[in-house]
């Protein structure tokens, strides 16, 4: 029996054409420069290793992004050992105290997560840093206004900050605080808001600014040159060198300032052209992937 050439060689093609379609790796992130040029963590790391402030504008709910800080984490202190110092949003100024003291052992895990204001995704995203800053002997500092001051500005402006005590006053940067509403982002977020509409929040734009400018104090307060203050925080807070960057310019324009942004997109293998220039360095992860929160 004669076997027909063509019938064997079409199944062969289709599964060939089945084969390179199907993905041969699922990458969980990609990192890229400014200009949109493919990157690595190693080179990511070494250039953190030179700043003097490195701006690690995060996606909250990323399980990536938090294993990509603890690892940018441990990779700075093998370089830099007790020259690293660490700080972060998700922590508040009136945290100060009990943070101290629980990187000082004086007070237990169990304690801790009952008296202090923690993130509800504290336990799985922000105690590995917490941790390591405790048995690395490092310096980890609150740096975000307390959550009560920023809503009495998202509901009354900057001037209601006046009115507030001496010790209040003390957890939130020197006022007045400058502000200038042109900035793209605080624009934008009204723009998004419905603009001059009665819906929109004018104040919105100004609770972003007094968190952006208490937190660029805090880290203006602790950065040294020849040291790495390593600061985690929303990408929003940091991205197109805006918000803490603009004020920490302001504060410490000495200061050799690194960012991080990191975005979702359906295909990470290329930088979208939205993307470009939003950082120093651009995390991508993939928009469907599982959420931490």
């Amino acid at each position: 029996m004669k076997i027909n050439k063509l019938s064997t060689i079409i199944p062969v093609i289709l599964l060939l054409g089945m084969l390179i379609s199907m993905k041969s790796d699922l990458p969980a992130y990609a990192i890229y420069t400014a200009k949109g040029k493919k990157t690595d963590f190693g080179n990511l790391a070494k250039a953190a290793a030179k700043a003097d402030v490195v701006l690690f504008g995060e996606l909250h709910n990323s399980p990536v992004c938090h294993w990509l800080e603890l690892e940018l984490t441990r990779a700075l202190y093998e370089t830099r050992k007790n020259d690293l110092v660490l700080g972060a949003e998700m922590f508040e100024t009136d945290n100060a105290l009990i943070i101290s003291e629980y990187l000082s052992r004086r007070v237990k895990d169990k304690n801790f997560e009952t008296e202090a204001k923690l993130w509800p995704n504290y336990k799985t995203d922000y105690k590995p840093l917490l941790e390591f800053a405790r048995d690395s002997s490092l310096s980890f500092y609150a740096t975000n206004i307390p959550r009560r001051y920023a809503s009495l500005v998202n509901q009354s402006g900057f001037e209601v900050l006046d009115s507030l005590d001496v010790e209040a006053r003390k957890l939130i940067a020197p006022l007045p605080i400058e502000y200038d509403p042109e900035l793209p982002g605080y624009k934008g977020m009204l723009e998004m808001m419905g603009g001059s509409s009665s819906h929109a929040n004018e104040n919105l734009p100004k609770a972003q600014a007094v968190k952006d400018a208490t937190m660029a104090y805090s880290i203006a307060q602790h950065a040294q040159k020849g040291k790495v203050f390593l600061h985690y925080h929303g990408t929003y807070h940091s991205d197109n060198y805006e918000g803490i960057v603009w004020y920490l310019k302001k504060l410490r324009p000495e200061l050799n300032i690194l960012t991080i942004n990191t975005s979702e997109q359906s295909d990470v293998s290329a930088l979208n052209s939205e993307n470009e220039g939003v950082a120093d360095f651009i995390i991508v992860v993939p928009e469907n992937f599982t959420k931490s929160n």
